[in-house]
């Protein structure tokens, strides 16, 4: 049985923040190449290892403030607004100061180092403090204790397990993308020449989902579809919330199926839509969560309004009308009544049993990435606490 330690943080890694350029000043950011990341570049991020955020820095902005560069393999974890995105630096960046970011050691496994700070997330959220949000002070992120396996090839053989996982995910997330590209170009060659002579609302319908109570959640029970949820073309099943099931018949209206295309209408992800992967589940859907009205077999009518949301456009507008509000906002007759194409209804259904297979096989890569979550997620605690030894694994 391997021996595990308990140590700080700080014994492990060095722990370092972050800050923010004057935004005043254009020399602080035009034509910057240096990678700047903050939480809001992680809010949407399925992967361990990321390259840049949205904006770069320049030299001279790197320079104008109390932020630094990061080693390649500087595991990153956001300490404010929210507390718990987690990455790993693909190449040298820098973050501002939502981060309370940790450069392992030479005895720790980067990868080894990610999951660790995965696992105890809850716990260094609950040591945040604040008034108008939590934050995790860069004293409170050193002193967090953790249990490490003292030999570096079981922190790597457990990484090697969980990493295993997140690679089939992740080699899933690039089938699909090439496939969304492939049916974003059959669309393209039939539709893009054509006049935005309709609307949205004239191919379906688009109604919020239901208003549960909040006495009704629970720790378990029948899944609702949240605006936490949704993720930019993916639909995360294990960030849903729970009603008991003798609830549950009272939402029957708004029961999500494979091939349903739900988008987020309030908040700072307001327009990203994902689709329904199958799933032996029952899924609601929660209030203030668009869902479009394709019929009782979704994924027939899917690949058209899909890609038509997909034009930009069309999301611009989506988006841009839901702003001019502290909390963005869109309702259900806004996004119905946006302008689009709508072609001929021959070349509607030649178009989407054209592209349907494509999206046949991203619904079901979907599913089997929710699954390999579901395991990740399920390993993830019995190899952290040392109750599951690697040896029990074999890969």
């Amino acid at each position: 049985m391997a021996e595990w330690i308990e140590c700080k943080i700080s014994d492990i890694g060095t722990v370092i923040g972050g800050a923010t350029p004057s935004t005043k000043k254009p020399e602080n950011y035009e034509n910057g190449t240096i990678s700047w990341i903050t939480p809001k570049d992680l809010s949407t991020f399925t992967r361990r290892y990321i390259q840049r955020g949205e904006r770069n820095i320049t030299e001279i902005g790197l320079k104008s403030c109390s932020t630094q560069l990061l080693p390649k393999h500087t595991v990153l974890f956001s300490s404010r607004a929210p507390i718990g995105y987690v990455a790993i630096a693909a190449n040298e960046v820098c973050t501002n100061q939502g981060f309370k970011s940790v450069v392992p050691n030479e005895n720790i496994d980067p990868l080894f180092l990610y999951y660790l700070l995965k696992y105890n997330k809850d716990k260094i959220e609950g040591m945040g403090s604040g008034t108008t949000f939590k934050e995790v002070s860069g004293n409170t992120m050193k002193n967090i204790v953790v249990s490490v396996p003292i030999d570096k090839k079981v922190q790597e053989r457990i990484s090697s397990i969980l990493g295993s996982i997140d690679d089939k995910i992740e080699v899933n997330e690039s089938i699909n993308n090439n496939l969304l590209e492939q049916a974003l170009i059959l669309y393209a060659t039939r539709f893009s020449s054509l006049d935005k002579n309709s609307c949205i609302g004239n191919y379906c319908a688009v109604k919020s989902g239901f208003a549960f109570k909040s006495s009704w959640w629970t720790n378990s029970g029948v899944k609702v579809i949240k605006i936490g949820s949704i993720n930019q073309d993916n639909l995360n099943l294990l960030e849903c919330s729970y009603i008991n099931e003798d609830k549950a018949d009272k939402a029957k209206d708004f029961v999500a199926k494979a091939g349903d295309l739900l988008i987020a209408m309030t908040g700072a992800t307001i327009g990203k839509f994902a689709m329904v992967p199958y799933s032996s589940e029952v899924l609601l859907v929660n209030q203030r969560v668009g869902k479009f009205f394709l019929g009782n077999n979704p994924v027939e009518k899917l690949p058209f309004i899909y890609c038509t949301l997909k034009q930009p456009e069309v999301y611009s507008e989506v988006v841009n009308r839901g702003q001019g509000s502290a909390q963005p906002n869109i309702s259900a007759s806004d996004i119905m009544n946006i302008p689009c194409a709508i072609p001929s209804q021959e070349a509607i259904n030649i178009f989407n049993n054209t592209a349907r297979p494509l999206f046949d096989l991203i619904i079901s890569n979907q599913r089997e990435n929710q699954q390999l979550s579901e395991l990740r997620d399920t390993l993830l605690p019995k190899l952290m606490s040392g109750e599951l030894g690697v040896s029990d694994i074999d890969l």
